[in-house]
This record gives C-alpha cells, sequence and structure tokens, in this order.
C-alpha cells in the first residue's frame, strides 16, 4: 500500500483508520495485505475490522489469521461487546458448525440471556445441525433458568435415544 509507505510513525490509531477506509470501501483482501504489513499489536478496533474483513474474504489465509488473531487476543478485551460480536460473527461466516453453537449458547447462558441460547438452537435446527449432549446440557440449563417447563419438555423430547446413555444428560433431565 503506497499511503503505507509515506506515514512514518504509525499508530494503532493511523492504522485503525486506513483498516476501517479499506472495509468501507468493500476491500477485506486489502485489510488483511495491510495487517500483514503492520509491525505493532492490533487494539480492539483493529480486532474488529480484521475480523470482519476475515468473515467477509471468508478463504483459507483469512480464517487462518482470524483464529491466530482470536487465540492471541489479550484477555481484558473479553470485556468489549463488539469485539466479541465481530468475533462471533466471524466463526459462523467460517462454517456452522456445533462448536460454535455450543460457544456462544453457553455464552449467553452465563450472560443471563437464556432466551437467545433457546433462539440459536431453533437457528440450529433450521440449518439441519444436530444438537450434541453439550449443547443439549447447555439446553436444559438455560430452561432451568427462565423456568420455562414447557420448553424444557419439548427439548427432552428431541433428545435422541441413544443420547439416555450419556450419564450427564440423564442426570440433567431427572
Amino acid at each position: 500500500m503506497s499511503i503505507t509507505l509515506t506515514i512514518t510513525n504509525k499508530s494503532n490509531y493511523i492504522y485503525a483508520t486506513m483498516l476501517k477506509g479499506l472495509i468501507s470501501n468493500n476491500m477485506p483482501t486489502k485489510v488483511l495485505d495491510l495487517f500483514d504489513e503492520m509491525n505493532i499489536e492490533p487494539n480492539q478496533a483493529i480486532l474488529a475490522v480484521l475480523f470482519s474483513a476475515c468473515s467477509q474474504v471468508g478463504n483459507d489465509r483469512a480464517m487462518k489469521i482470524g483464529r491466530k488473531l482470536l487465540n492471541q487476543m489479550p484477555k481484558n478485551f473479553l470485556n468489549d461487546n463488539k469485539l466479541l460480536t465481530s468475533a462471533i460473527n466471524m466463526l459462523m461466516r467460517f462454517g456452522d458448525n456445533i462448536i460454535t453453537y455450543a460457544t456462544m449458547m453457553n455464552g449467553y447462558n452465563i450472560n443471563n440471556e437464556p432466551l437467545k441460547s433457546l433462539k440459536l438452537f431453533e437457528d440450529m435446527k433450521r440449518d439441519d445441525i444436530n444438537a450434541d449432549a453439550i449443547v443439549l446440557i447447555i439446553l436444559i440449563g438455560a430452561c432451568a433458568r427462565i423456568g420455562m417447563l414447557s420448553k424444557f419438555q419439548s427439548i427432552v423430547a428431541q433428545i435422541p435415544l441413544h443420547f439416555y446413555e450419556n450419564q450427564r444428560i440423564c442426570n440433567f433431565i431427572n
């Protein structure tokens, strides 16, 4: 990027501004290219833009960068809801999988939003993603938090018979 060559003292603010400009102009691949040139640790604003770029590009390079950034993200960034939303959006665009859904559901339960867990379960069913034992336990926990006996019974009725061999599930429903 020619503009980066003319700026001698690049800060997070400068990079964030350039990255946001590239995203706003539908150039997510250029965002990843500029990130490769950066020699400073990204702050929350930069990470949010990078997660957005990774989700838009969606190729192997973007997935590798996105997961690496997520794994190396400082723990104190976990309190930034906008950043986490951007990261979750990225992961969801990488592919609907049971681990992502379970993580999101558990996060909603932890943050006292069990109705959102139940909504995600409906999304999973719509997308033909089958719940595993962990998701079922999370859903049962969501029902318990809000006292929805009818929803609990509905979820239990959907549990395949082979899951009853799982002692943890049996402990939760009895």
